[in-house]
């Protein structure tokens, strides 16, 4: 039958988290649970290393700029080097990845690894999603990244050998230097005896495989992938190039520092604090590379601040600025629905900071500065300012997730307040870096908040705002005025009345004003409440979306429908003309475009009726145009397989809907062990006295009144509602302009009934309501789909379109949406009706077609189960 029942998207995405779900999942909702304790790990390990940060400042102060530049410069050399011991390691095991790739691989791992347990090892797991696309398969990657982690373990030791052989020749090694190597030493052979106990099948391999039984693929891949000798030596050459570098930082840090550079102290103060680094099973290092590194210098020498600031600023070229760089390759490739969420985090944090710094005393010192350059009052309106801009920032936060455009203006405005604020009110730098931050992020974000807020909701929020400023501003001053000086302890003029006035309507305060008794406190906090109160409705009038509405034309649906008839080639033609649409025609009126709008979002019926594929792209283009301008976003809805490659083209994004059935009419037949439940059940229903009826239009109104009687105790028997976008609802206007198909018993009662409705493919035919009464006999729906069938090849069609058999279709599953669709379908209860549909088109052996949505970001990913839940409604 065809699809009647709404797709309930958000019970396929909400459901999906139960626990069976979760076995099928276990993985990203565990990688989910440990990237939120490791990003409170993170801002831990931030705080912590704040001291650090502080001291690195200080020694760059002091630091030649030549030779940290240098130092810079070999640092991205560093990054190419890695890159290309990337490259060498996946070529070792005939796998090929670009040397661009493989330096983003390092960055993205080596910034993921301060914040993973044994983070070298365990951040090899991440980021293979794009290397997977570009031909590699899991083993491979897998593979290429042990050796790529081997090799650098590998490659300390070969240079620590000769060093520390060197240094005890020298005799300026110590006893727990040679401890150092000899547990990495043990830690190298025991990977070497893991790797050879799982090729040989031995304790380990068994032992691995009881514990983890999903491994045996792996290992069996493993056995076969043969490791390229050449390439594994040139991924080590390049390793021992990696050592050098860091020697380098080393030296480089000495000579900066201008202090007398020792090679020999550089060469062991690496290799010690490398080897603590592998030997470390938590945040990079942290803690154990500083104090190794400051111990061997001082044994070389140094005096102790010297050594402590030559192992900052190595530090700062070897751990931080590669972790900036990180930083800096996420924000880049940052997934869109993160570039939605991550400017609401800064805003909401800086909200948060501000409150704080307002509240808490300033730094004394600083403090002291300041008030040689601007006088008291100022430092004062400056704290209230950052206090009042904190206030709004939390509540403007919470209105970038929908990307209002004046929600951004505001957010800059508040976050270049606060900047300027945190300065003038006691130099808090530590607090403008972040403002900083935010108004960065903003800055390069500004393209993603488009929507656009109500007019004449922003103007009625004006309004108000003025008048409730004018009210306050003449009861402030008159209450100011004529106050008792008992309350304040000022006689009031006119002019301290106003500014008085003002100064609480706007949160700003007054210091010289102290309130005596309860009755002025009282006054002053009725003006501060009415200043928030009215600055609040305007904030939100200001920021609330503008809903577009727009009228079609009867000239523009006449068009429309002209182009279905010219250009036509859908079954879904018929509903892009459908009462419930919006449309949009293109500039060549060659084209035009058939949606409806849920929220800010403008959802669109299938692809547009055009006169070819060019003018079809055109006006995609054009509508998204329109869209952007108007303040929406578009939805493709039920889009066919073959026309992926053009949503593609336009940078667009897809999802699996489910799949279209057709039936070839003229290879259909009732023949077949297949067909031997169809054939009883017509069989059955033929002996009981039933038959088709088919009825011509005009339709008579006893006929529909009759239909319309079996209609109705559908609905209420199914407890369903009607729906409409992609399919019609019982309408006896639409239904007298159609052939309708009954079966009725002996006495003329109509049990079912189906209507055809007109098909612009060539050779097609489709229906749209399919309804029965409670006492139909059982197969009367088989019965009257044989019946559709027999009258469409007597009117000479080819094939008949059964419709979307949603969510059905998925074999193998790839992303969390289909998972998630795969899982809802064969598994949750109270979607087993779509399987009942699928099952019920299955029995007339139809050719099936994927269907689509696109979408533009993963955003809108998360919208969609919502906004195509209200489409579907009348």
């Amino acid at each position: 039958m065809k699809f009647k029942t709404p797709l309930n998207f958000k019970a396929v995405f909400t459901k999906k988290m139960q626990f069976p779900f979760y076995k099928e999942n276990r993985k990203i909702i565990t990688q989910s649970v440990i990237g939120v304790f490791f990003i409170g790990l993170g801002i831990w390990f931030v705080k912590h290393e704040k001291t650090e940060i502080f001291q690195i400042k200080h020694t760059l102060g002091t630091a030649s700029l030549q030779w940290v530049c240098l130092g810079i410069f070999i640092t991205l050399i560093y990054f190419i080097l890695q890159g290309l011991m990337y490259v060498a390691s996946f070529a070792a095991v005939n796998a090929k990845i670009a040397v661009k790739d493989g330096v983003v691989l390092f960055l993205k791992r080596n910034f993921i690894s301060v914040f993973l347990p044994a983070g070298g090892i365990s951040s090899l797991a991440f980021f293979t999603k794009k290397i997977e696309e570009k031909g590699n398969n899991k083993t491979q990657i897998h593979l290429a990244s042990s050796i790529y982690a081997f090799i650098g373990l590998i490659s300390v030791v070969l240079f620590a050998i000769p060093v520390f052989l060197y240094a005890f020749i020298k005799n300026t090694i110590g006893s727990e230097d040679w401890a150092a190597l000899v547990l990495i030493s043990l830690f190298l052979v025991s990977i070497i005896k893991a790797y050879q106990s799982i090729i040989k099948k031995g304790a380990l391999y068994r032992m691995i495989l009881k514990w983890f039984p999903k491994t045996e693929v792996f290992i069996s891949e493993l056995e076969i992938n043969k490791i390229n000798k050449k390439k594994f030596l040139l991924a080590l050459w390049y390793s021992i190039l990696i050592e050098f570098v860091g020697i380098s930082h080393l030296y480089i840090a000495m000579l900066a520092l201008n202090f007398q550079p020792s090679l020999m102290a550089a060469l062991m103060g690496y290799i010690i604090s490398v080897i603590f680094l592998i030997l470390s099973p938590f945040m990079r290092g942290l803690g154990a590379v500083e104090i190794s590194m400051s111990y061997i210098l001082i044994r070389y020498g140094f005096k102790n601040p010297d050594a402590i600031a030559i192992t900052f600023l190595y530090r700062f070229l070897e751990f931080w600025t590669p972790l900036l760089a990180g930083i800096v390759v996420f924000l880049s490739k940052i997934n869109k629905i993160l570039i939605r969420i991550v400017p609401a985090l800064l805003l909401f944090t800086l909200g948060i900071i501000n409150i704080i710094s307002a509240l808490t005393p300033a730094i004394s010192n600083r403090l002291a500065h300041l008030k040689n350059y601007l006088p008291l009052e100022a430092i004062h309106v400056s704290n209230y300012l950052v206090f009042t801009a904190g206030l709004f920032l939390l509540v403007t936060a919470s209105f970038m997730i929908k990307g209002l455009r004046m929600a951004w203006w505001f957010a800059l405005s508040l976050s270049l307040i606060s900047l300027l604020g945190h300065i003038t009110k006691a130099i808090d730098y530590e607090e403008a870096i972040v403002a900083l931050i935010v108004i960065s992020v903003l800055i390069a974000t500004r393209k993603e908040y488009y929507i656009k807020t109500n007019p004449k909701l922003s103007l009625l929020g004006l309004e108000t705002a003025a008048l409730s400023i004018l009210a306050v501003i003449i009861y402030g001053s008159i209450g100011f005025y004529f106050l008792d000086k008992k309350h304040f302890g000022i006689d009031f003029s006119t002019f301290q009345s106003i500014r008085y006035t003002l100064q609480n309507y706007f949160l700003i305060g007054s210091t010289d004003l102290i309130p005596l008794d309860r009755f002025a406190d009282h006054f002053l906090l009725s003006i501060k409440i009415s200043g928030f109160l009215s600055i609040a409705f305007l904030v939100y009038t200001l920021i609330t979306p503008y809903i577009y509405k727009n009228t079609t034309t009867n000239e523009e649906k006449e068009l429309a429908e002209e182009l279905v008839e010219k250009h036509g080639n859908s079954a879904l033609d018929y509903f892009k003309t459908y009462f419930d649409k919006q449309l949009f025609i293109s500039k060549s009126k060659m084209a035009f475009i058939a949606y409806k709008l849920a929220g800010n979002y403008a959802v669109v019926l299938e692809n547009p009726v055009a006169q070819n594929e060019e003018e079809m792209k055109n006006c995609i283009l054009e509508f998204d145009r329109f869209c952007y301008e108007i303040g929406l976003k578009s939805i493709f809805y039920r889009v066919l397989e073959k026309d992926l490659e053009l949503y593609q083209s336009l940078h667009k994004k897809y999802f699996f809907l489910g799949q279209e059935g057709i039936v070839n009419l003229t290879g259909f037949s009732l023949e077949g062990s297949s067909k031997k439940s169809l054939r009883n059940a017509l069989n059955k229903i033929t002996e009981g006295g039933f038959k088709a009826v088919i009825y011509q239009p005009p339709i008579h109104n006893e006929i529909l009144q009759r239909v319309e009687t079996v209609s109705s105790e559908w609905l209420k028997e199914t407890e369903r509602k009607e729906i409409v976008f992609s399919q019609g609802l019982f309408s006896i206007e639409e239904l007298k302009h159609q052939i309708i198909i009954t079966v009725e018993d002996k006495e003329s009662k109509i049990v079912a009934f189906l209507n055809i409705i007109p098909d612009s493919k060539q050779g097609e035919a489709t229906y749209d309501l399919i309804r029965k009464t409670t006492d139909a006999p059982n197969g009367i729906l088989d019965f009257i789909m044989i019946a559709l069938f027999d009258y469409l090849k007597s009117q000479n069609y080819t094939a008949v379109n059964l419709g979307l058999a949603p969510m059905s279709g998925i074999e193998t599953p790839k992303t969390i949406q289909d998972k998630s669709m795969k899982y809802a379908y064969e598994k949750i209860r109270s979607f087993s009706h779509y399987k009942g549909l699928r099952n019920f088109k299955e029995k007339f052996s139809p050719v099936w077609y994927n269907q689509y949505v696109i979408f533009s970001d993963d955003y809108d990913l998360i919208q969609i189960p919502r906004i195509l839940s209200k489409v579907i409604k009348p």
